[in-house]
């Protein structure tokens, strides 16, 4: 891609000036050199002015023994501007609660990483390519709220 047409600022702020296009995926290489998507750069949660990969957390919920899936996605906060909130499955017959779990994610990731909240659930919605569809789970909060 050269630029985009009649819109210098758009072109600027997705192409740097090494000529490197910023597509906001971000992604990792494993060792036998396969790319992989793992999030994207816009559904960070901006907390307190710190930027949260909604998928580390993920991959930290996902490490406990009682959890079946996970996803996470930001609510709006009148002091953070947006908090990292939880979906949950749990594995069958898991009496996990919420406070366990966060304390869980809290002993592994920065205190600015936290989760605030969780929200168990029978699934997490998916697209029929697995990706996590988040504009669904922000609208479970917003009517839970």
């Amino acid at each position: 891609m050269k630029e985009y047409l009649n819109n210098v600022a758009a072109t600027m702020a997705t192409i740097d000036e090494d000529g490197w296009l910023h597509t906001g995926d971000i992604v990792c290489f494993d060792q036998e050199g396969y790319l992989y998507v793992l999030d994207r750069l816009k559904e960070f949660i901006k907390y307190k002015g710190f930027q949260i990969a909604p998928a580390d957390l993920e991959s930290v919920l996902l490490s406990h023994p009682e959890v079946l899936d996970a996803a996470v996605t930001a609510a709006k906060d009148e002091e953070a501007g947006e908090i990292p909130i939880a979906f949950v499955v749990r594995k069958d017959g898991s009496s996990l609660s919420d406070t366990a779990l966060m304390d869980y994610v809290a002993k592994q990731v920065t205190p600015y990483k936290k989760v605030r909240k969780v929200f168990f659930r029978t699934s997490i919605p998916r697209s029929a390519a697995g990706k996590i569809l988040r504009r669904e789970l922000r609208a479970l909060i917003n009517s839970k709220l």
